[in-house]
C-alpha cells in the first residue's frame, strides 16, 4: 500500500494541490450560511492543530502550532533524518486544513472529513532526508519572506473573489470557474510555501505562480 505522501507527481514542483470543480449545482442554503456551518469542523481543526488556520497565507503556518517544525529541523540538521510518522502527521494535518479551507472558501459543498481525502488533493512526497541540504532548514523561513509579502496581496484578492463568488452562487447556483481557479491557486501557492519553509519536506524553492 502506498503511504500518504509517497504518490508520484508529474508537475515541475513536488508539492501538488488540486480541488475538483463541482459538477452539480451548488447548495445555496449551505453557501448562504457557510460562515456558520463551518464552525463545528473549524473548532475540531483548531483543537487538533492547537493553532489558528493558515488558509491562503503563511501566518498560521509560521505559528506552526500543530505542525511539527522544530523536531524535524533538528533531526535534519544533526541526523539528516525525517521520522516518517512526523511527516505523516504534518501532511495529514495540512490536508485536513485544506479541506476545511475549501469548504469555507466556497470551493466545495461536501462537509470536510477529518480523514477522507474527498475532492481536495494535496501531494507532498516523503523526503529522503539524506539528500536534503542539512543547513537550509535554519533559513528557509527567512528565504520565503518574498512569498509572505506576495501572499498578503493574494489573500486580499482571495477575499474579494470569495465575496463575489458568494453572490454568484446564490444567484446562479455556480461558482465561476475563474474565481474557483484563483482561490485554488492561492491555496496551492500557500501549500508550497508551507511545505518548503515549515514542513521542511523539500528544498525546491516555491515558484511565483498560481498554476501547477
Amino acid at each position: 500500500m502506498t503511504a500518504p505522501g509517497d504518490e508520484a507527481y508529474t508537475g515541475e514542483h513536488p508539492v501538488v494541490f488540486t480541488v475538483d470543480y463541482p459538477a452539480d449545482p451548488r447548495n445555496r442554503v449551505t453557501v448562504f450560511f457557510r460562515i456558520f456551518t463551518v464552525l463545528p469542523i473549524a473548532v475540531v481543526f483548531m483543537t487538533v492543530s492547537g493553532a489558528y488556520p493558515s488558509w491562503g497565507g503563511a501566518g498560521g503556518a509560521g505559528a506552526a502550532g500543530g505542525l511539527l517544525f522544530l523536531g524535524p529541523l533538528l533531526m535534519i540538521l544533526f541526523r539528516q533524518k525525517y521520522p516518517r510518522w512526523w511527516f505523516d502527521w504534518n501532511l495529514n494535518l495540512l490536508r485536513f486544513e485544506n479541506r476545511v479551507a475549501a469548504y469555507l472558501l466556497l470551493l466545495r459543498d461536501d462537509y470536510p472529513a477529518t480523514d477522507a481525502e474527498q475532492a481536495v488533493h494535496l501531494r507532498i512526497p516523503y523526503p529522503d532526508a539524506s539528500r536534503l541540504n542539512r543547513w537550509l532548514p535554519l533559513v528557509k523561513w527567512f528565504l520565503a519572506i518574498p512569498h509572505y509579502v506576495v501572499l498578503i496581496f493574494l489573500d486580499i484578492g482571495m477575499v474579494v473573489a470569495v465575496v463575489v463568488g458568494w453572490f454568484a452562487v446564490l444567484a446562479t447556483g455556480r461558482l465561476p470557474q475563474v474565481l474557483f481557479d484563483y482561490v485554488v491557486g492561492v491555496l496551492r501557492w500557500s501549500n508550497r510555501v508551507i511545505a518548503y519553509a515549515f514542513l521542511l519536506s523539500t528544498d525546491s524553492y516555491p515558484p511565483f505562480r498560481l498554476g501547477p
